[in-house]
């Protein structure tokens, strides 16, 4: 199993942007999808990007055109870029890769 440690979150105004990162323990050149998912307070867990190894990508509807997800094989990392954050999108990000997870990092939108 890939072990998965994500980072980048906190605390962002609305309207603001973050970048998270998921880096991986080996090599993410053979994974074929990896993903973000959130979980939000009273919320169970939802998908918000999948990227495949050949850089297909699927969103969520709510956040499509605000977010973009991306993966960088050489640095064993997948990116989750988020625009124009809203309140709603409070949440813990979690990264996931070949049936793991990594323990996920909080994002709190506030002003």
């Amino acid at each position: 199993q890939v072990q998965l440690v994500e980072s980048g979150g906190g605390l962002v105004q609305p309207g603001g942007s973050l970048r998270l990162s998921c880096a991986a323990s080996r090599s993410i050149f053979r994974i074929n999808a990896m993903g973000w998912y959130r979980q939000g307070p009273g919320n169970q867990r939802e998908l918000v990007a999948l990227i495949t190894r050949d850089g297909s990508t699927n969103y969520a509807g709510s956040v499509k055109g605000r977010f973009t997800i991306s993966r960088d094989n050489a640095k064993n990392t997948v990116y989750l870029q988020m625009n124009s954050l809203k309140s709603e999108d409070t949440a813990v990000y979690y990264c996931t890769a070949d049936l793991s997870w990594g323990q996920g990092t909080q994002v709190t939108v506030s002003s």
